[in-house]
């Protein structure tokens, strides 16, 4: 169950791929922060080389599958939240306000790719339904995603007593 950017299927008529149609998809795309991206000079580069960081659901290469709806929905609130936050924030100037505020477009499109998974996941018999939330909760597990800065652990103390002769 994958979905563009539109929230429209992909793949939809394909019920299975080879193994090897897997891997070269695969190979194709890099992962982001709600789906993947299939923009060849981007996914040449390891996911370093895009213009519009964190701007995927404006790109056509972006698709986005059921596993990610957590993740959606979560930015989804995310992008509300700092909307109202920063439509208070009575201290900033217009233009600066301005940058920082999610657009209305950005705000609808998320809100109309989850409004498109949650249908085709309600169009599906309780059994599909089932088997999806099971492959979904699996992948979830194993997925690790990590945004931002690394963390650096604390040095490990010097165990080792100094010898004083």
């Amino acid at each position: 169950m994958q979905f563009d950017r539109h929230g429209k299927r992909v793949w939809r008529q394909v019920q299975g791929l080879l193994d090897s149609e897997h891997v070269r998809r695969e190979i194709g795309e890099v992962a982001t922060a709600y789906g993947v991206c299939r923009e060849p000079t981007n996914v040449a580069a390891g996911g370093h080389s895009c213009p519009l960081l964190f701007r995927c659901l404006g790109r056509e290469h972006f698709h986005t599958d059921v596993s990610y709806l957590p993740d959606l929905e979560a930015y989804h609130a995310d992008l509300l939240r700092s909307r109202e936050k920063l439509m208070s924030a009575f201290e900033a100037d217009d233009w600066a306000r301005a940058e920082a505020m999610p657009s209305q477009e950005e705000i609808r499109r998320v809100r109309r790719l989850i409004n498109r998974v949650k249908a085709d996941l309600d169009d599906l018999a309780e059994e599909e339904r089932a088997q999806i939330q099971q492959a979904v909760s699996v992948i979830r597990r194993g997925r690790s995603v990590m945004l931002g800065m690394p963390r650096i652990g604390q040095p490990l103390p010097d165990v080792q007593p100094r010898r004083t002769a």
